[in-house]
Formats: structure tokens, C-alpha cells, sequence
């Protein structure tokens, strides 16, 4: 998906972020904000205001960074001069609950206030309703693996195993039998896009 932003015609600028669950705790709201704002500022393109504000955080006690509050507003003014900016937050259900609820209120208070962003999000099924609460609007698409694709992903890492003898070929079956079997009643993704009514008619 980021490919085919990447290579489109049009002047589309596009920030993406990874929700890893091993680092859930570091990926708060502000880091996440700060984050996309690194994506999408080009190095020596840094409007003054927003410079400004940098420096004036590192001279706080121990050169903390901005709060989320002023990454908003910096994100938001970093948006607005661009023609068109995609946003795609990757294994949203792996955040943790705290940091995304900040992280769905920033996002809506961008999606509300600008007409040129494009918004994509991906997790799992049980996420969805909690995503609707702050987008109405959302599209979805339902993302599942193919048996074929697993047991491929499977065998890779059987057959890279660097302890080959803790594993029979009982154990190895089992493992090719049922977590395929597994992913594809429990593993579909959410891919989703708030647009408005006005917003949906102007990215057509």
C-alpha cells in the first residue's frame, strides 16, 4: 500500500508507523506523533515555528521532548502545507490501551480539522469498535491469510530452527496442522480510511 502511494503521480506525502507489542510501552501517544512528524519534515525543510518549539523543549529541566499537545500542532501544521498526506498506523491492537487512546483523539482531532489527509489503520477485529467510536466513517477491509501463505511462513521457520533436534516429527506436524488452522479463524486484519462526506468526493 505504501508502494503505491509512493509511486503515484500525484504530490502525496506518506508517513507510516509499526505498533510493536515487544516495545508497547516506549510507543506512547507523544512518541508516535513525534514520530510521523520526523517522516514527514525533509532534513533542512524544518519551518521555523516548529524548530522553535524544539528548542525551546530542550531547554526544560533534563531537555525533555515537546508534550503531545504541541506535536499535534506541529503535525498539523506540517500537514497543512503539503497537498496530500497519507497516515498509516500499522498493529494498532498492539498498542496499549493508554497511549491509544490519546493516540485516536490526536488522530481524529487531524482527520476533522484537515481535508487533505488519508488515514489507515490496521489491527484486529476486536479493535474495530473502539476505532468507530472516534471514526464514524470508517471503511474497512478484511485482511486474511492464506492457509498456503502460512504453512509457507511455518516451514521457513521449522526449517531454520537453530535446535532441530528438540523437535520430532510429531510435534512438527501438529505445529503445520494447527496454527494454520488457528491464524485463519483468529487472524484477520482491519484495514480502514475515515473520510468524509466532502473528503471522500475529493479524493476521487
Amino acid at each position: 500500500m505504501i508502494d503505491h502511494f509512493y509511486g503515484s503521480e500525484h504530490d502525496i506525502t506518506v508517513a507510516g508507523v509499526y505498533c510493536d507489542y515487544l516495545d508497547r510501552k516506549e510507543q506512547t501517544t507523544s512518541n508516535i506523533l513525534g514520530a510521523m512528524l520526523k517522516q514527514l519534515i525533509r532534513s533542512g525543510d524544518i519551518p521555523g515555528d516548529i524548530r522553535k518549539v524544539f528548542e525551546d523543549a530542550k531547554r526544560h529541566f533534563g531537555g525533555v521532548g515537546p508534550e503531545a499537545s504541541e506535536l499535534l500542532k506541529m503535525l498539523k501544521m506540517v500537514i497543512a502545507q503539503r497537498q496530500w498526506v497519507v497516515l498509516c498506523i500499522d498493529g494498532l491492537d498492539e498498542s496499549l490501551a493508554a497511549h491509544r487512546t490519546g493516540l485516536l483523539r490526536a488522530l481524529q482531532s487531524i482527520v476533522q480539522e484537515l481535508p487533505n489527509i488519508r488515514l489507515f489503520l490496521t489491527g484486529r477485529p476486536f479493535i474495530r469498535p473502539e476505532v468507530e467510536g472516534y471514526f464514524p466513517n470508517l471503511n474497512t477491509i478484511l485482511v486474511s491469510p492464506t492457509r498456503e501463505d502460512t504453512e509457507a511462513f511455518l516451514k521457513m521457520k521449522l526449517d531454520g530452527d537453530p535446535e532441530p533436534d528438540a523437535m520430532d516429527e510429531i510435534l512438527r506436524a501438529d505445529i503445520m496442522e494447527i496454527i494454520p488452522k488457528k491464524i485463519s479463524e483468529m487472524y484477520v486484519q482491519m484495514l480502514g480510511y475515515p473520510v468524509s462526506g466532502r473528503n471522500h468526493a475529493a479524493h476521487k
